[in-house]
């Protein structure tokens, strides 16, 4: 049975992402369909973007800016699956490689 884990790309906010690192990062998405392991990756928008919605007990609020203020956030993610944790960790591994920056890795729980 295989499990569901989501890696993080950890990115700065120097909009980066050459064409060199998207040919590798599509080429480690191919390996990833090839050998089972996708199931979805995206990128995501800048923090500035961002926005803390809290609507617990109908307060109605928006923060109009991200949780956390840092130069550092994620800026993408993979959502795959693998055996267990070890094969998920090699595969964070090469994502790290891939995309030439740190990565996050969370097994999702159920």
């Amino acid at each position: 049975m295989t499990k569901k884990f989501m890696i993080f790309v950890i990115d700065n906010l120097s909009a980066s992402g050459t064409p060199e690192e998207m040919l590798k990062i599509d080429a480690f998405n191919d390996t990833l369909r090839a050998k089972g392991h996708w199931i979805f990756a995206g990128g995501l928008a800048a923090p500035v973007h961002g926005n803390v919605i809290d609507n617990r007990n109908d307060a109605n609020k928006a923060s109009n800016k991200p949780l956390f203020d840092s130069q550092e956030n994620y800026s993408g993610f993979w959502l795959i699956q693998a055996a267990d944790l070890e094969s998920a960790t090699q595969l964070a591994f090469e994502g790290s490689k891939a995309c030439n920056r740190k990565v996050e890795l969370r097994p999702l729980l159920g």
